[in-house]
């Protein structure tokens, strides 16, 4: 079965490679070209781009971006001027996506339902505690999404547990199936999803699945997609691979499920049998997601709306979601509040990156953290360590067996920064950590897709759940402590010191926005 899968994979990249191929030679000529059209003005060329060089690094310097992703693009135009301005315009400022960000908000006033207000929610976390009603209200600043009373939300401290549950949303869908992943990828996890939306689609339901282009890139063929049509599943890729370009960076790695307007999935796992220990390739894979209900379905049901409808010709109208969206989600529970939202890289504000640096900021007794990567921005750095330092218990659970090695040393070169400061690192003992959650003081904590890396914060689109008071952080918080009991405690004396090694480290971290 693993050999099979294997072949398969090395069949959709060998696939993909041969179709990419021909617009990349393309690119080249037309690249190549351009160069000798210029040959006779090479002087005048050369001198044109090292002013541009120059201008690039007053505004760098000048820019309120992340210092490290900054010190990156200023030692490339350092090293090698002409070449590091045009890698820098190209690919390095954030105006590389601006076709996919306009394609995005295009649409985004036709999106066929509207956010909630929110402001009375606003209210009520004001009266509750100020200081976390300023965090809430700072995200819903930058993202627009707004902060709701929590009606429902189960947490799964393992993916298989999460996938059961997806499994018999699914079987219960009735009109609507809103399928959104960063990896797709054929196995025992898919074909049962597949199983069930093929039937659901025979029975009238419309069933819709949007996945990265480049995400699945060795995993879900043209092949796959032509099946799932032909099966009458709605199925589109988000940013597909086409011609090289900057957006190329800004994957959708967001993972969500809608069924009906009634329940939503979101979480870390991707459809693949690894996050379902149905393979193990890294040992066994921890992973967390939650189920919801109430009015943060309708946020769910936005994001997907909004990248569906930029991304298909097959829109999704309000006939489909209907006026009364939602309305078998309406309940008179409360669990404290709930603000899902998502990243995106367009934005001027790094939505989660700023949110981590907040609660550390006021954190008081604990904050914990799961990430599988940990390569940190300087804000982030110093939020983890001044946290640590004025003596909040600061945790970070981390893989016991990593599944990108260059990735975890990058992530091992801050260990011992934050291990000196009084930050706690685990390593998850069984195997890979893949779970992406924060969790202060018992009472406010997110669960989502946002690994603790340049990408995930500053590159992808992400979403997340920030949760105020709701008890679905009392499982959360259970789950850390099972964990850290199967963990090995890093310690100073286990992380190497002395100039080479701190040189190493220096050099990883220069590089690590790369990642």
């Amino acid at each position: 079965m693993h050999k099979k899968k294997k072949t398969s994979v090395l069949r959709i990249v060998t696939g993909r490679i041969v179709t990419v191929l021909p617009v990349v030679i393309l690119q080249g000529l037309i690249i190549y070209g351009i160069a000798k059209w210029l040959a006779p003005f090479a002087t005048l060329f050369y001198s044109v781009l090292s002013v541009l060089s120059a201008l690039f690094v007053l505004f760098l310097i000048s820019n309120r971006g992340e210092g490290a992703y900054k010190m990156l693009w200023l030692l490339a135009m350092f090293v090698a001027p002409l070449p590091g301005a045009l890698m820098y315009l190209f690919y390095g400022n954030k105006r590389t996506g601006n076709v996919l960000e306009q394609r995005l908000s295009a649409i985004h006033d036709s999106i066929p339902i509207a956010l909630n207000d929110g402001a009375q929610v606003q209210e009520q976390l004001q009266c509750d505690d100020k200081r976390i009603a300023q965090t809430f209200a700072y995200i819903t600043k930058i993202t627009g999404f707004p902060a709701l009373r929590n009606d429902t939300a189960r947490y799964y401290p393992v993916g298989e547990l999460l996938f059961e549950q997806m499994l018999s949303a699914l079987k219960k869908a009735t009109k609507y199936v809103f399928i959104e992943y960063f990896i797709v990828q054929e196995g025992v996890m898919w074909a049962a999803m597949v199983d069930v939306m093929q039937r659901k689609v025979q029975e009238g339901v419309d069933v819709r699945v949007l996945y990265d282009d480049i995400g699945s890139i060795g995993t879900f063929s043209a092949r796959n997609r032509a099946s799932l049509l032909k099966m009458g599943i709605k199925c589109e890729k988000f940013n597909p691979l086409i011609v090289l370009s900057g957006a190329l960076n800004n994957r959708d790695h967001r993972k969500i499920m809608v069924v009906d307007g009634i329940v939503a999935f979101s979480g870390g796992i991707n459809l693949a049998d690894e996050y379902i220990n149905e393979e193990h390739p890294f040992g066994h894979w921890k992973d967390i997601g939650f189920e919801i209900t109430g009015d943060a379905i309708r946020s769910y049901t936005f994001m997907f709306i909004e990248f569906w409808n930029a991304s298909s010709l097959n829109k999704i109208t309000k006939e489909l979601v209907g006026d009364d969206f939602a309305q078998g989600s309406v309940s008179t529970a409360f669990d404290g509040y709930v603000l899902p939202y998502y990243d995106s890289p367009g934005r001027t504000e790094a939505a989660s990156n700023n949110l981590f640096i907040d609660l550390l900021g006021q954190a008081r007794d604990y904050i914990w953290f799961y990430t599988p990567y940990l390569l940190l921005g300087d804000g982030l750095r110093e939020a983890f360590v001044r946290a640590a330092q004025r003596g909040v218990d600061v945790r970070i659970i981390m893989p016991g067996i990593p599944d990108k090695k260059v990735v975890y040393r990058m992530s091992r070169s801050y260990y011992r920064e934050l291990l000196e400061a009084g930050v706690k690192i685990f390593e998850y003992s069984p195997g890979f950590v893949h779970a992406k959650a924060c969790l202060a003081d018992d009472c406010v904590g997110s669960i989502g897709t946002v690994n603790l890396d340049y990408r995930s914060l500053y590159l992808h689109y992400e979403c997340n759940a920030l949760f105020y008071k709701a008890s679905v952080l009392i499982d959360l918080k259970k789950d850390f402590e099972a964990s850290m009991k199967v963990s090995r405690v890093c310690t100073l004396q286990g992380e190497k010191k002395g100039l080479l090694h701190r040189i190493i480290n220096g050099t990883l971290r220069i590089f690590a926005p790369l990642v």
